[in-house]
């Protein structure tokens, strides 16, 4: 029996790029693009219609961004999200993640790793570029222990209550992979390796 077909929707305000990507995925036998879009608001417009396993989203478009688009592309359960931009920036890869981005690709990504990243978003996993990765987690480090961001604190806030990661994205209206994003650098920032720690941290540091 052969795999079901992914239906992709190509988001990026650049035609070269939108056409070089179709060529791309036109070659692969499990793989179909079922539409493109040069804006944030199109992209919506085009996913409520069309209805994609994976909409592969640029982030810097004129108007709508990509990382609005997502987020409501996310909060109605149009398609998963696989951001493919410029960008490695630990503040854009933040946010394109709290919005709900399944995974993040730079655009100078050989083409089987956009492939491949595309096929790991239609399985439910979450590919993140190497590069991005090391930005965000060198940014990380060079912030001070207790500098928590607003997420941080109301992450670590939850796990002192004794919240599992699912109750904790239920809460605040996130993804459980982010959850674990936030987790993991604020381990980071206050030193610590478990829950247990980081909820004994919370605690003597009076987050409530």
């Amino acid at each position: 029996m052969s795999e079901p077909t992914i239906r992709v929707v190509i988001v990026d305000d650049h035609a070269v790029l939108r056409a070089g990507l179709e060529q791309l995925l036109a070659g692969q036998a499990d793989l179909e693009v079922v539409g493109t879009a040069a804006s944030g608001g199109e992209a919506i417009e085009l996913v409520r219609e069309l209805r994609p396993d994976v909409v592969l989203m640029d982030l810097q478009m004129p108007g709508m961004d990509g990382v609005a688009a997502t987020r409501e592309i996310v909060a109605e359960k149009l398609a998963d999200v696989l951001v493919l931009t410029s960008y490695s920036d630990a503040e854009r890869i933040v946010g394109a993640l709290d919005a709900g981005a399944m995974g993040y690709l730079l655009k100078d990504a050989e083409p089987d790793e956009v492939l491949i990243g595309i096929r790991a978003v239609a399985r439910g996993e979450s590919p993140i570029n190497p590069r991005a990765a090391r930005e965000l987690l060198g940014a990380r480090r060079t912030t001070p222990a207790a500098e928590l961001t607003p997420r941080e604190t109301e992450v670590l806030v939850l796990v002192r209550q004794g919240l599992a990661n699912k109750q904790i994205a239920r809460r605040l209206g996130i993804s459980e992979r982010t959850v674990k994003a936030h987790l993991t650098s604020a381990f980071q920032r206050i030193g610590v390796v478990d829950r247990t720690q980081a909820a004994l941290w919370a605690e003597r540091n009076g987050l409530d």
